[in-house]
């Protein structure tokens, strides 16, 4: 008490409300990328109890919303690679290009486990992504599945194996899926973005309290799918990958895999205008996440700013003693956060990111900020 007195003497009301902020924010920052974030480089799914004594096999599959020559030369042999013994690889062709069409069934002379579906595209009555899923997954011989898109490609031929090894845990099958490796300071910055908004997710399911996956890099079991009735949210175009996760979601039955092996890569077809036109297209689902969800992510962008606020008044209207505090805090805090992040760096198969995400700390509040303001207006694409 005697020690607050002086500090308070010191100091004023104003400086120890204002250290009080700092010490309340650091705990709230380091509980995120400690206790919360930190669960992740230790992990291990096999502790989870067993749902299944084999690996079951497995039906891949993968919508194609245009005559995609590059899916099929560069990135279907990859799936087709996998070293896996009993799987299938289901396209679901949504077009009108009958000869491209002809091309993928005549695929299956050289590759017997693909099976190959078309829904005819009409400008009248657009096909979303979940109607084109829903035909795969009736087309799917198999009951556990695996989705994933045309844009997206395995890192490793054990990425099915890994994948399939987690249905043995439970009945949805959560991976992690990256952008792609290119050079420049903006592709890290996309990138470091990409693995910092998954580790939210990622850290709630290995918590037993999942909200939703990925849609490049996800499985669940035609028993799930059915129970509830397919997907819901039918007035939009997205939430097939978190708002109807949402729905079948239990504590028990979510398996995370985690390995650089079981990492798929997103290829990226352009640039900041590009990749912020997709986060603006799929945040529209946020809107409807739970409120102690939007919380949770919330919180860490919102505890991040107000410390670094804080710090910054510290340093420049107190005295030095109290800056050199402030400085020391900003410093601890930043260590803490770039050993957690290079952790998790390694056990997603992300490299090269320190530097990039020294970026995303600073400025991902204001790019966060842009793009709420952004989704204040309605995007017609999400509705139907």
């Amino acid at each position: 008490m005697q020690l607050f007195d002086t500090f308070l003497s010191c100091y004023g009301w104003e400086g120890a409300a204002l250290a009080g902020i700092l010490l309340l924010l650091l705990f709230i920052q380091l509980y995120y990328y400690i206790f919360s974030f930190g669960r992740l480089p230790s992990y291990k799914n096999n502790r989870r109890p067993t749902v299944r004594k084999k690996e079951p096999p497995v039906s891949v599959i993968v919508p194609m919303f245009a005559e995609e020559y590059t899916f099929v030369e560069e990135r279907l042999p990859l799936l087709l690679a996998q070293n896996y013994p009993a799987y299938e690889v289901v396209i679901v062709y949504v077009g009108q290009d009958n000869d491209f069409y002809e091309d993928l069934l005549r695929l299956k002379n050289s590759f017997p486990q693909i099976y190959t579906s078309k829904i005819l595209l009409d400008p009248r009555f657009p096909i979303s992504r979940k109607m084109a899923l829903n035909v795969g997954i009736k087309s799917a011989h198999y009951d556990c599945m695996i989705f994933t898109s045309t844009d997206a490609y395995p890192t490793s031929d054990r990425w099915l194996s890994y994948m399939a090894k987690g249905f043995q845990r439970g009945d949805i099958v959560l991976g992690y899926c990256g952008l792609e490796r290119e050079k420049g300071l903006k592709s890290r910055f996309m990138r470091t973005w990409r693995m910092m908004h998954s580790v939210p997710w990622i850290a709630r399911a290995i918590g037993t309290r999942p909200y939703r996956g990925t849609l490049h890099n996800l499985g669940f079991t035609k028993t799930i799918y059915f129970a509830a009735n397919g997907f819901g949210h039918l007035n939009m175009n997205i939430g097939e990958d978190d708002l109807f996760m949402q729905q079948v979601m239990t504590r028990n039955n979510v398996s995370v895999v985690l390995t650089p092996r079981a990492t798929l890569r997103e290829k990226m077809w352009g640039g900041i205008g590009w990749w912020f036109d997709r986060l603006r297209y799929f945040s529209s689902a946020e809107h409807f996440y739970p409120q102690a969800v939007r919380n949770y992510l919330h919180w860490e962008v919102g505890s991040r700013v107000l410390f670094f606020v804080s710090a910054i008044c510290a340093l420049a209207v107190m005295p030095l003693e109290f800056k050199i505090a402030a400085a020391v805090l900003l410093l601890l805090r930043f260590i803490t956060v770039l050993v957690e992040v290079r952790r998790i760096a390694k056990r997603l198969g992300e490299t090269g990111l320190l530097f990039g995400y020294f970026l995303y700390d600073l400025f991902s509040p204001c790019w966060s900020f842009v793009l709420t303001l952004s989704l204040l207006r309605k995007d017609a694409r999400v509705w139907r």
